[in-house]
């Protein structure tokens, strides 16, 4: 730390500043608390620790400290502080008019408002004042204090006298009220003591010192720390013997993007801070060397189309892919499956004339509109609308949605290849009953397989031409620019969603040539631009391969589709079914009579109260009814045992268990009640 400039409170400091002479260099001397913690002040982190630099770039007014010098006691005030302030006058006499003027405040309304007294007689320009004698400062101009003089009777005299003027001046003491804000916009003023108007007379003097919000650049900090010039630091002026420090300016990706012009590129940077937020999101193996100190060379930044691709679910675990629209490699499209005919239906909105093979057996349920299906069965989607399901209980029948097809035989087929048959074919189709046509209600359970006959090899421009997403591919030939291309030897692989993001090209020191894109919107991360040379001759221009594939973790995948894909109205509903309820079979005459009470079961039920009869109707429902009598042909024969074993194992030699006691009858009990339980005793199975 260099010595030479005075060590000085950051407070004491910013207060005497001269803006005019801004920007500043400050280094850290040392401070009370600040020691190397960092602290959240004004929405910004600010960490100062002995030996930092600090770069003065602008201050902004914030607040008053006010210190009471009696009471010791120090307190902050807001500028809009609505109380006025007087100046104590000084006790010290004034040697010179011109010391005296000196303190006059600038850039208020001082006139009538600053007064003195001659403790000796003076002459200037044949008018004598007696000892005593006050006056009252109008202005200073051109040497000269221009003074008024009240005479014994009032009247008012205006004398100049010059600033060289000796003698024993004392001030008055000044009853004008002056606002915070005043005060602390000048200079002046500032190093005055201060009473408050309302306050009493022995209140003891203040004095009042701006805080400032200091804005100002760091190292290794972000581009503009903002903090209050009232933190207990004391700092050193350095600027004159730093002028060659370079102040780095941290830059986070999308920065990069929107303030770096085109022509600054390429250029090397170093990581500040590395991207620990990602690494739920990346599984490529350029993301572990951004750490911080790793220098990269970027290449340049723009609007890169990404591909977000993936592999179905299987016994392997499943992969994630984000592609960008350069790949290289040429595609062949796979088959899709579908399991259900609310998926189908979405899959044919997107593209026209869908074929597909039923790969399991449906059953028909006319109720709910369920046509029958085989496996095998070859569909052609035509279009969707509304079937009304055959009316069940005689109430109003139901409409659903349903996805109208046809059925495809070889017959079709062979016609469809056919060019010289079109005008038969034609015909065919008009002729065509509607047997032909099968309705399936969205709400249908089925799985389906795709039929398709095209053996193309596509690139990915293409296949965002002529299909739309998603699209179950599977990689014919690689990528040649790739040294090893992760998507060969995958067995399919659906395309899903494509997204425009911004990103930076950027590639390793070591490996300057394999460049990769970072995504902005995915990585936070900050670099800073130094000054090294690119590590590659300036003459010979570099040839750049492109990985065009970044493999991703589950959590981008969802994270990207909520991004890019809006959510999809649920399959409908299946219809409600009626439920049967059996109607109770007609009474006959006579058990209608019987049903009927008499006259002296009704003067019975009359006469009981409505507590008993609701207790009593309480317990018959709670109580089970009776168990049926045994019918004549009821034997005492226990009933049969069934086996313990599997159908498989009928023939074993194992004996069966044996009945052993019969309970008896309780022949006391009337016709009609329940039998005492029979009770088995079984003996374990021989070896």
């Amino acid at each position: 730390m260099d010595g030479s400039g005075t060590v000085l409170s950051l407070q004491e400091f910013i207060a005497s500043l001269d803006r005019a002479t801004m920007p500043r260099i400050l280094q850290v001397c040392s401070g009370v608390y600040f020691q190397g913690s960092v602290y959240e002040l004004s929405g910004s982190e600010v960490c100062l620790s002995t030996g930092d630099l600090i770069k003065v770039i602008d201050l902004k007014l914030l607040s008053a400290s006010c210190t009471d010098i009696a009471s010791n006691s120090t307190y902050e005030l807001p500028l809009d502080h609505k109380g006025l302030f007087k100046v104590v006058a000084e006790d010290m006499p004034y040697s010179s008019v011109e010391e005296m003027v000196g303190l006059l405040p600038v850039g208020v309304d001082v006139v009538g408002s600053f007064s003195f007294v001659t403790r000796t007689a003076l002459t200037i320009d044949n008018f004598s004042m007696a000892p005593g004698q006050m006056l009252t400062l109008l202005s200073s101009e051109q040497g000269c204090a221009r003074c008024q003089v009240t005479g014994p009777e009032g009247s008012k005299v205006e004398v100049r006298i010059p600033l060289g003027q000796c003698g024993s001046f004392y001030e008055c003491q000044d009853e004008h009220g002056y606002l915070l804000r005043e005060i602390l916009s000048s200079e002046r003023l500032r190093s005055r003591r201060f009473r408050s108007v309302m306050a009493k007379a022995c209140g003891g003097p203040l004095v009042f010192s701006p805080i400032y919000q200091i804005e100002a650049i760091m190292h290794m900090r972000k581009n503009i720390v903002n903090f209050p010039s009232s933190l207990e630091v004391d700092v050193v002026d350095v600027t004159d013997e730093s002028q060659d420090v370079e102040f780095v300016k941290p830059l986070t990706l999308p920065e990069v993007c929107a303030q770096q012009p085109r022509d600054t590129f390429p250029a090397v940077a170093e990581v500040l801070e590395a991207p620990e937020d990602s690494r739920h999101f990346f599984s490529c193996d350029w993301h572990p060397r951004l750490q911080k100190g790793c220098r990269l060379v970027l290449h340049g930044h723009g609007e890169r189309s990404m591909l977000l691709a993936s592999t179905p679910q299987g016994r392997k675990a499943r992969q994630y892919f984000l592609i960008s629209g350069s790949y290289g490699g040429r595609l062949r499209r796979k088959a899709r499956e579908f399991g259900s005919v609310y998926e189908l239906y979405v899959a044919s909105g997107r593209a026209t004339g869908l074929r597909v093979s039923a790969t399991r057996n449906c059953e028909a349920v006319e109720e709910e509109g369920l046509p029958e299906l085989g496996v095998g069965d070859q569909l052609e989607v035509l279009r969707c609308e509304q079937v009304e399901l055959p009316a069940q209980g005689g109430k109003a029948k139901q409409k659903v949605e349903a996805l109208v097809c046809r059925h495809i035989t070889e017959d079709d087929d062979d016609n469809d290849d056919d060019e010289e048959d079109a005008e038969e074919e034609e015909e065919g189709r008009k002729g065509k009953s509607k047997k032909d046509l099968i309705c399936l209600p969205l709400f249908m359970s089925a799985q389906f397989m795709e039929v398709i006959s095209d053996k193309k090899k596509y690139s990915l421009a293409e296949l965002g031409k002529d299909f739309l997403l998603p699209v179950d591919v599977k990689v014919a030939s690689r990528d040649p620019d790739l040294e090893k291309d992760p998507l060969s030897g995958l067995p399919i692989l659906r395309l899903e969603e494509v997204a425009v993001e911004p990103c930076v090209r950027a590639s390793l020191l070591d490996k300057p040539q394999l460049c990769f894109d970072l995504p902005t919107r995915w990585l936070h991360m900050s670099v800073f631009f130094t000054t090294e040379a690119l590590p590659w001759p300036p003459d010979q221009p570099l040839k750049l391969c492109l990985k065009t594939v970044t493999e991703v973790k589950e959590q981008f995948y969802y994270e990207f589709r909520k991004l890019t894909n809006l959510e999809a109205a649920p399959p409908p509903r299946p219809p409600k079914r009626e439920m049967s309820v059996a109607k109770p079979k007609p009474l006959s005459r006579s058990s209608r009579e019987k049903a009927k009470p008499s006259t002296s079961e009704k003067k019975s039920r009359s006469m009981s109260s409505s507590f008993c009869q609701l207790s009593m109707d309480s317990e018959k429902q709670k109580r089970n009814p009776p168990p049926p009598p045994p019918s004549e042909g009821t034997t005492d024969e226990p009933p049969p045992i069934l086996p313990r074993k599997p159908e498989a194992r009928r023939a074993s030699i194992t004996v069966p268990n044996t009945y052993v006691g019969a309970p008896k009858k309780n022949k006391g009990k009337t016709k009609g009640t329940c039998s005492v339980p029979m009770k088995y005793i079984f003996y374990p199975t021989p070896p």
